[in-house]
């Protein structure tokens, strides 16, 4: 989320005619299209996050700006050429990394969220705990993940939770 992602169509030589036919999952479907014949582009129902990456005639590569949860979908590159008809798909899926934190609840014992985060966080805890996370889903897709330390004294030991995310993993340490 918030980055630049380039989608790049089959590397094909003689285009008479490509077009990106995208298929969020939330809203209705968008097209871009370029006709060579008559040098033409055009577009319908698409935002104005996701255009050509440079000309379509050089390169009839996608670029979406400031990636959103709202760009999940279906991205199809179909292309007319001489040698023949051509497309390629591409299923995104937008990562949201979690924000970590790391607090002594109101029983003294640690505390570990990871908030927002898409898909959920995988919380871990150092030393060895048993705890069980909770998960909250939030109606855009994001899930926040609370866990606590269940051990029977952690005073003056420090405690370190550990989240595991594919958008990128994070430690932090506390002592309650």
């Amino acid at each position: 989320v918030g980055n630049s992602s380039v989608l790049t169509c089959p590397p094909i030589s003689n285009i008479a005619m490509v077009t990106w036919k995208i298929s969020p999952r939330i809203g209705g479907p968008c097209t871009l299209g370029y006709r060579a014949d008559q040098n033409m582009t055009d577009r319908t129902n698409c935002s104005g996050s996701m255009n050509w990456k440079s000309r379509p005639d050089l390169d009839p590569a996608l670029e979406i700006q400031q990636v959103a949860i709202a760009h999940e979908g279906e991205y199809t590159c179909e292309v007319v050429a001489t040698e023949g008809n051509f497309h390629r798909t591409y299923i995104l899926t937008v990562l949201v990394p979690p924000r970590l934190t790391l607090y002594c609840d109101a029983h003294g014992n640690p505390a570990c969220k990871a908030a927002a985060g898409k898909p959920a966080a995988h919380i871990s805890w150092g030393p060895e705990s048993g705890s069980t996370p909770r998960k909250e889903a939030h109606g855009n897709g994001t899930v926040t993940v609370l866990s606590k330390f269940t051990a029977y004294s952690t005073n003056g030991t420090n405690t370190t939770c550990i989240m595991s995310h594919p958008a990128g993993n994070q430690s932090k340490s506390i002592a309650c």
